[in-house]
């Protein structure tokens, strides 16, 4: 069945509104949007950022206009080294989440083990490197955003909070640093010689 976002997503919806979540039951036993199926609902909606839950919810961001975008471009014009992706795209973790972090980094050796095909779609892989950049969304569920990645494989995680002024640092042991007001933020052991300068992101 072939559905537009505007059949998909109502018109009209209160303005406090800051993501949508629908969720799919199905006939068969399995009762578990698949991968395929993701990316189809993905590709007939690609102006939205869609990520896949546990519960078989799929999660519809809008779009957080400028003041997000003006610091994702101060993110990207710092972040220079390996492989960098934005929002738009899609990991199929271990434990079968799809998220797409605001930001995500993979090691060039990793990368390169991928097939143009495997490039193509879904990335069956977790990011080294996640940031998530907190526009309208809770904390809470970016935190437990960022939790997730870790435990599925990412080595190192930024939760910025431009609200806040604080950054979240998750690392791989499962140590959690929250720093208030930080001027910059360093990659660490994952990203040797990086830092971020957060002076034009608050």
């Amino acid at each position: 069945m072939n559905l537009s976002t505007d059949i998909f997503i109502p018109p009209i919806m209160p303005d406090r509104t800051k993501s949508v979540r629908l969720r799919f039951e199905f006939d068969d036993e399995e009762n578990k949007l698949n991968a395929d199926e993701f990316w189809d609902f993905c590709s007939q909606n690609d102006k939205l950022q869609i990520e896949l839950t546990n519960e078989n919810e799929i999660t519809v961001t809008f779009p957080k206009g400028f003041a997000f975008s003006q610091k994702s471009i101060e993110i990207l014009l710092q972040y220079r080294t390996g492989q960098i992706f934005n929002h738009l795209v899609g990991y199929a973790l271990p434990n079968g989440l799809i998220l797409s972090p605001s930001f995500s980094w993979i090691a060039k050796e990793r990368f390169e083990s991928l097939t143009e095909d495997q490039k193509e779609k879904l990335i069956y892989l977790c990011p080294d490197f996640i940031i998530e950049l907190r526009s309208s969304e809770k904390s809470e569920d970016l935190q437990n955003k960022m939790r997730e990645s870790i435990e599925n494989g990412a080595r190192i995680g930024w939760l910025i909070d431009p609200k806040e002024t604080k950054v979240h640092i998750y690392r791989a042991n499962g140590e959690v640093e929250i720093l208030t007001n930080p001027k910059s933020v360093l990659g660490e052991d994952v990203l040797q010689n990086f830092e971020l300068d957060l002076t034009e992101i608050w």
